[in-house]
Formats: C-alpha cells, sequence, structure tokens
C-alpha cells in the first residue's frame, strides 16, 4: 500500500519534502479523496492536505477570505452562505460524475482550477486567486501574495499554482476574492435547437446588455436529465439571469422578445434554475455509474458543436455544452478515443481536451490532458524545475 502522509501543519510538511528530496521518493498531492490516483508512477507516496484545514481569515467587508488549503469546499461555502457571499466562479463537484466519494477542499479546487458555469463572465478560479502560501520542491515555504503578487522574473506565482494539479508545489493556504449572492435569478430557455443553431442563439444572447451569467445548450439525448424533467420537450438552450429582482424581470423580457427567433420561449423561477445550473456545474447526466470515457473539451465558443458533429461520424458520442458552447462535456461510449478526438480539437482550431474517467486501465494507459506543443512543453519544463528541481511532485488527475 502507497505511504499516505498527513502533516499538520505547513512546518511539517516542508519537512517531509524535505526527506522525500533527500531520497528522491515521488509524492502525489491528494486533498479530500475526489479524482482517481491512476498513473501516478510506483513507489511515490502520498502527501494528503486533510490536517492542513480551517479558515485563517475572513473578511466580508472586503470580500475576501484565506483558509487552509485542506479546508472542505463545504465549511467554505457554509461560511459565505451565512453572509450571502459566494465563489465567483462557481466551482464544480465532480464526485458524481467520477464515482468519487471523497470531500472537494479549496486547494483542489484551486490546484484543478475547477470552475463552472459562470466563468466565461466571472473568469477561472485562478482569476479568484489573490495570494498562496506552498511548500516548493525543495522543502522551502514560500508566500506569494499581495496587491502585486509577483517575483523578480515577473511570473505571477498564484497563477501558475492555479490549474496545476499538484505537479509544482503543495499550496498550503489559499487567499481569494469573494462576490455577493445575486438576490435572485431565472433562466431563459430556448426549445427545440440543433447544436449550430444553439451556438448562434448563445452568441446573440451573450452579446447583448442583459448581463447573462449562463449559457449552455443541452441536447434531446440529455435534456430529460436536468432539473427533474422540468425542461420543456426537445433540446433545450438555457440562458441564465441574476441580479436584484426588478433587474431581472426586465432583463428576462428583453431576453425573451430576442430568443423569439429562433425558437419557443420559456422562462425558469428562481428555485428550479438553482437546480439546473447545479446541475450543469456537476455534469450531472453523466454521473451513471459506468466507467465510459469522460472528456472535458475547451474550444472557441463557434467550434464546439463543430467538433462533436465530426466526431459522431466516426465514433459513439453523447455531449452537452456550457460557457456559450466552448465548453464540451464528452462521454464516449466506448473507446475514449484519445487520438481521433485531439485531432478534431486541432482541426476546429485548437483546445484542450481532458480525459477524466474512464477504465483504471485505460486510465493509465492514455494521456490525460492535451499533449503540449514542443515549444509550451520546454517552458513548462523550465517553470516545473524552478519549483520543484528534483521532479518530486507527480501528477495525472488527483484531488
Amino acid at each position: 500500500m502507497t505511504p499516505v502522509h498527513e502533516p499538520l501543519s505547513e512546518e511539517a510538511a516542508a519537512r517531509l519534502v524535505q526527506v522525500a528530496a533527500l531520497s528522491r521518493t515521488p509524492l502525489a498531492i491528494r486533498g479530500g479523496g475526489t479524482r482517481s490516483l491512476a498513473g501516478v508512477p510506483e513507489g511515490a507516496e502520498t502527501l494528503s492536505t486533510r490536517g492542513l484545514a480551517g479558515i485563517v481569515a475572513y473578511n466580508p467587508a472586503e470580500m475576501t477570505m484565506t483558509a487552509r488549503a485542506g479546508t472542505p469546499l463545504e465549511v467554505v461555502e457554509a461560511a459565505l452562505a451565512e453572509k450571502r457571499q459566494m465563489l465567483a466562479f462557481e466551482p464544480c463537484d465532480l464526485r458524481g460524475a467520477l464515482g468519487s466519494s471523497g470531500i472537494p477542499t479549496i486547494g483542489g479546487v484551486f490546484a484543478a482550477n475547477a470552475s463552472g458555469p459562470r466563468r466565461f463572465v466571472a473568469g477561472a478560479a485562478r482569476d479568484s486567486l489573490l495570494g498562496v502560501r506552498f511548500v516548493n520542491g525543495r522543502g522551502e515555504v514560500v508566500k506569494a501574495g499581495g496587491r502585486v503578487m509577483k517575483n523578480v522574473t515577473g511570473l505571477d506565482l498564484a497563477k501558475l499554482l492555479a490549474g496545476s494539479h499538484g505537479a509544482l508545489a503543495l499550496m498550503t493556504e489559499v487567499t481569494f476574492r469573494l462576490l455577493p449572492v445575486p438576490e435572485t435569478a431565472a433562466t431563459i430557455v430556448v426549445s427545440g435547437l440543433n447544436d449550430a443553431e444553439a451556438a448562434a442563439a448563445m452568441a446573440t444572447a451573450v452579446s447583448m446588455s442583459v448581463e447573462v451569467s449562463g449559457a449552455a445548450h443541452l441536447p434531446e439525448s440529455v435534456r430529460g436529465r436536468f432539473a427533474g424533467g422540468a425542461l420543456p420537450d426537445g433540446a433545450a438552450t438555457v440562458l441564465r439571469l441574476e441580479g436584484l429582482a426588478a433587474s431581472v424581470a426586465v432583463r428576462s423580457e428583453k431576453l425573451t422578445a430576442a430568443m423569439a427567433r429562433f425558437g419557443a420561449v420559456t422562462r425558469l423561477d428562481a428555485e428550479t434554475t438553482g437546480r439546473l445550473w447545479r446541475e450543469i456545474r456537476d455534469v450531472a447526466p453523466y454521473a451513471d455509474g459506468t466507467p465510459r470515457p469522460l472528456w472535458r473539451v475547451s474550444v472557441a465558443p463557434t467550434a464546439g458543436h463543430q467538433l462533436v458533429a465530426a466526431l459522431r461520424l466516426e465514433a459513439g458520442v453523447d455531449a452537452f455544452y456550457d460557457w456559450q458552447g466552448g465548453l464540451v462535456w464528452l462521454r464516449m461510449e466506448a473507446d475514449p478515443e484519445a487520438a481521433l478526438l485531439r485531432r478534431y480539437v486541432k482541426a476546429v482550431g485548437g483546445g484542450h481536451a481532458t480525459l477524466l474517467r474512464a477504465r483504471p486501465e485505460v486510465l493509465a494507459a492514455t494521456d490525460t490532458f492535451e499533449p503540449q506543443p514542443d515549444a509550451v512543453a520546454a517552458l513548462s519544463a523550465r517553470v516545473k524545475a524552478s519549483f520543484d528541481p528534483a521532479g518530486l511532485f507527480v501528477s495525472r488527475i488527483v484531488g
């Protein structure tokens, strides 16, 4: 069994890394155990942030919070709810889709840059990160934070660590900005559009001055698995509006009028809106208890439907779209078809395809992340060497 280390302090974590550096022992960083350890090299030991938990500081007036990396996300969100504040980037919870029983942590959220439906207007998780404390591969404790947050090389260390999946350093503490919870929300549903028509409708809606905070397309194959069947028949193109009740009412009328030329339009109330967008965020239709390959694909908003159309000519695939069509959740019926998928991603203008779920032996044999071009790979290697010169920290998808 792989040894698991659970330091109870930043200093203890630093000592563990120092010992690992002396013995050249690889370390896989683990937060709440929501992701797979498949593909981690044999002989690697697990360094858990479970013991590094707790809210350090919360300033509702300034809308900022500092928490240790192992703090459960639900603890953070409960504290924010008391003051009607929230994380702007709407972090996703993929436990259902991944078949995991772990507990998401705030450090894991930032390490994965886990961003939900509001990301295309409010920014990703990394855009909310104000500062971070971490242990590098030498076992040194480093603080990157404040208003400048840059080292002498000009690199924004906090932003580099967000989305690094534990491959650069062990984050021990994060400071992040918050937003007020909107007074209410509504969803405008346009029914019966095909994927290309939906892309055009979403582009129109987002270009309007109605402040759409969510834009997704749910084809007929998945529509019935959202909102307890409350969506009208046919594919559903869904557009979220948030804010003061009076403002949402006015903007809903304006958006409804604009969308009428695309198809039949209905409106969902605040309660149904909340449920729907949580399910979109958490990829609910693919929480199916199977190991069928699940991909997260990021492309240009106008390219998502083109990618899926091309794939369907050669493979069994189910899909739905978030981020105005730029985030495609793909479930393959059999083989992950990694080479085929990545060829088509390149053909539609480029992007990133990340394999999140498959049988363990398939995960171990497949490149989880999009292979980098040579120039980018060389830059990544230099960044990795500056944080972790001995290459102690290993990562596939570990959370």
